[in-house]
Parts: structure tokens; sequence; C-alpha cells
């Protein structure tokens, strides 16, 4: 039996939780509607699980041409999922200053409760030009609110590899990615250049290197410990850093379905 793709999750707010699809479309900037939202700080500075954990406790649903977010003792908060207006804010996400829009006064009120700080909610219009980082990906390539790259991609291997070190399993949720493989070999993705899923060619230009997010439990919002960092570091360390899954570049928009082969490219 060969590769196919086994699962599939859209994150529709950087950092919160995401939504498991058996269907969905790849635009430009990646899964459509994937980390499109993004809180930040008055000053343009994103929040994420690294130092606010929960945020993991921000559940997501896009239901017709809405978001929902919901969260504990909050609540519900409806916003259109492509905002047409907002008034423009400057962001940064790492190295990169994008000038977006925050579309709606009620949502940065709702997120600033949950962070428990000033903040407010960015939206980044498929009209913003955010161009990945050439020396991984030369050949070009756009993300929205995604750390770098449109897709981050795993095995179901590779964890069940990691698993098997560990006292206690984690489920593939601690690592958060797009793409997840069956059928692969452990780590076999380090290897691979170009693939197709679904018929839709993708370049895998970069590996993670994986930060404190991975030792939070994503259905509690809290830290549990130092796994899966701490197991990772004596056997995936490179550059000083830990690496799991890979970081993933689109040629062409179209649609993926679980399900689909995953071929790879001579």
């Amino acid at each position: 039996m060969g590769m196919e793709l086994a699962a599939m999750h859209v994150y529709p707010v950087k950092s919160c939780a995401g939504i498991s699809v058996t269907e969905w479309e790849a635009d430009a900037l990646g899964l459509r509607h994937d980390r499109r939202f993004m809180i930040c700080t008055p000053d343009g500075r994103f929040v994420t699980q690294r130092e606010t954990p929960v945020l993991a406790l921000v559940r997501t649903a896009l239901r017709g041409p809405h978001l929902v977010l919901t969260a504990p003792d909050m609540p519900e908060l409806v916003l259109p999922h492509t905002p047409l207006g907002g008034r423009p804010v400057l962001v940064r996400v790492w190295e990169d200053q994008l000038q977006v829009v925050a579309p709606d006064h009620k949502a940065d009120d709702w997120v600033s409760r949950v962070v428990g700080e000033e903040c407010f909610l960015a939206y980044v219009p498929e009209t913003v030009v955010r161009t990945v980082d050439p020396i991984w990906s030369p050949e070009g390539g756009r993300t929205g609110f995604a750390d770098g790259f449109p897709f981050l991609l795993a095995g179901e291997a590779s964890l069940a590899d990691l698993n098997a070190r560990l006292a206690r399993p984690l489920p593939m949720n601690r690592f958060r990615p797009n793409l997840v493989v069956r059928g692969s070999a452990p780590f076999a993705e380090d290897g691979w250049k170009r693939i197709r899923i679904g018929g839709l060619p993708m370049r895998v230009v970069k590996p993670c290197a994986r930060c404190v997010v991975t030792t939070t439990d994503q259905a509690t919002g809290r830290r549990d410990g130092d796994e899966p960092l701490r197991t990772l570091a004596t056997f995936r360390r490179q550059d000083q850093k830990v690496m799991f899954g890979q970081n993933v570049v689109h040629d062409a928009t179209g649609r993926l379905r679980v399900g689909d082969a995953v071929e790879l490219e001579a």
C-alpha cells in the first residue's frame, strides 16, 4: 500500500485550536482560512502558546461565512471569516512586518480577556503578499500568519517512533501539523524534496524546529513537563535545535482530500 494523506488540520487563528477536515481547498496562502487571524499586543507583536499556553483552549469553528471562537467562561465570538474592512494595523511575524487589518473591536476585547492583557485580533487579506524565506525556498511561495511556510507536514510513523521512546505517548496535536501522512517510514519526510498530494505539487523545503508549544497539553492549555523536547533532543538534534515535521510550499492551488495519494517526485 502506498502513502496517503491521513489527516488534515486548519488553524484559523494562529496558536489557537485547529479544525480537522476531510476535504479542503488549498489557496494562494495554504489551506483556506489557515492562520489568517492572529492575536497581537498593541505594538503588533504576535501572541502564541509559547508565552500564553491558554490559547490552546480557544476553540475555532467555521460556520457558513463566519468564524466562531469559544473559550472557557467566555461568550461565543462570531465574526466574518473573510472580513471586508477594518482599521489598518502594522504587525510583525518574526522578521516580517506586515500591513494588515484589525476588523472588529468586539474581537479585540474578547481576545484581550482571554490573554489577560490588551490585545487586538489581526486579519491578513489575501492581497497582502508575504513571501517565504528565499534561502529555503528559492522558487518562491507565500503564506499568511504561519511562522514561515504555508504547510507543516508530519508522518504518523515518525510520531509512533517518538512515542515508542516516551514513557507516555503524546497525540499528534502537540505538533500542530496541517498535513499528516500515513504509510511512510519513520522520519522518511526528512529526505523528501518534491511530492504530490492528490496531484497537487509541493516542495518539502525545511525541517521544523520545535519549541515549548510541544510541551503544552492542547486539551488543558497547561505545560506538561519537558516532553517531547527532552527525548527529541536525544536523536533529532540539528543546529542546536530539535526537529519534528517538515515545512512545505505548494506550487499550485486545488482541493485536498483525506485519503489522497502522497507521491514522491523523482
